[in-house]
């Protein structure tokens, strides 16, 4: 590979901290992201002509930490169910995070309800249209507030995700990976790469180059339209000495969490799903209630009562000692009553740990957080 001078790039890459960078190469880099975006990006339904600003701030609140293949259909769903800020406030906080499914990180869901009954009670039910206004709702940060006022309102905004913050950090300052989170300096320093026109399309491509060709793990150097002019590759893809920390899954709070989650969304899911049948019996025979007056038939009756029965039992609650108990103390009338699913979740939530306080701890910090509500000896999803 031959090497350039800073003097032909506008770049110095062997510069601490954050270079000063020409308005030539700055010029270069935006028109070969936004060309290369307007070739190659993906065609995501939040994309799409008309999406609204609430549309595109549940897209980006379900898109932290979480790949676009889980999240598009799940932003589908959302949308059907909950079209405006109004629905999503009005709704159950049990059926929001049943809803939520596998996307994770299951508060987000809450922020986002509270974000929602904020916008509908003190914002006509509109989504603020500016980062400054986005930002002062609950839940919402910097980087979430200015990708929405860019992306829904074309506000020029410097929006800085990993994703953006990495192609910055390897072409402007010859670095492989950006620090934990964006520092005000850097913040400051990525805003002269906004351009004053076609924001828009940089800060979306920019985030679509940085998840698709400048990746941390494995990028695509050989097939990148900047790597003549990227100070990372002209210096030899440099490795930083400090490895980045990763998140484990397996044997933690959060995986046990997560499987306390999965045994209430089930059960939450399986009572619903028994009060549906319930109401579609009474339903049902309700049509042959003037036939059966005449001759004193109780059929209506009779399905009313039965089905009034089968919502009695069919509850989203389920006790605790069930979580919590040894295997050889479970009581089998609770076990018997559970669903098939949701028996199914607490034998794999079982499987993961049997240290009685650790999962009683777990548990008291899933109410504290609201995600889990607890009357007496049973446990269910919030009510």
């Amino acid at each position: 590979m031959t090497h350039r001078t800073s003097a032909e790039t506008g770049i110095t890459p062997t510069a601490p901290g954050f270079p000063d960078v020409s308005e030539s190469a700055i010029e270069r880099v935006q028109t070969t992201i936004i060309d290369w975006f307007a070739a190659t990006a993906r065609p995501l339904p939040w994309r799409a002509e008309g999406t609204s600003a609430w549309a595109v701030l549940v897209s980006e609140i379900m898109s932290q930490q979480t790949p676009v293949s889980r999240v598009a259909p799940r932003w589908s769903e959302w949308l059907e169910r909950w079209p405006t800020p109004a629905d999503l406030a009005a709704a159950p906080t049990a059926e929001v995070l049943q809803r939520w499914d596998r996307l994770g990180y299951p508060r987000r869901a809450l922020r986002l309800q509270e974000a929602a009954r904020v916008i509908a009670d003190d914002h006509d039910n509109q989504v603020p249209d500016t980062a400054a206004a986005l930002e002062a709702l609950p839940g919402i940060g910097a980087y979430t507030a200015a990708a929405v006022a860019s992306f829904a309102h074309g506000e020029r905004t410097t929006v800085l995700d990993t994703n953006v913050r990495r192609v910055l950090i390897r072409v402007f300052a010859g670095r492989d990976r950006p620090t934990v989170s964006p520092s005000r300096r850097e913040t400051v320093w990525a805003e002269q790469f906004v351009p004053a026109t076609d924001h828009v399309a940089w800060n979306a491509g920019v985030m679509e180059f940085g998840a698709l060709v400048c990746t941390a793990r494995s990028p695509k150097c050989e097939e990148c339209p900047l790597a003549d002019i990227c100070a990372w590759n002209l210096a030899g893809r440099p490795v930083s000495a400090s490895k980045p920390k990763t998140q484990k899954w397996a044997g933690t709070d959060r995986q046990l969490r997560g499987a306390i989650m999965d045994v209430l969304k089930a059960a939450h899911a399986e009572a619903a799903e028994a009060g549906d049948r319930s109401t579609s019996v009474v339903e049902g025979v309700s049509v042959a209630e003037s036939s059966s007056a005449a001759d004193g038939s109780s059929v209506v009756e009779g399905a009313a009562s039965a089905a009034a029965g089968r919502r009695s039992a069919a509850t989203d609650a389920v006790a605790v000692d069930l979580f919590t108990a040894p295997t050889a103390d479970l009581d089998d009338e609770c076990l018997a009553a559970l669903g098939p699913a949701t028996s199914v979740k607490l034998t794999t939530m079982r499987d993961l740990s049997a240290d009685a306080d650790r999962i009683s701890r777990l548990i008291a910090d899933l109410v504290t957080d609201g995600l889990a509500h607890r009357s007496g000896d049973r446990l269910s999803l919030p009510r």
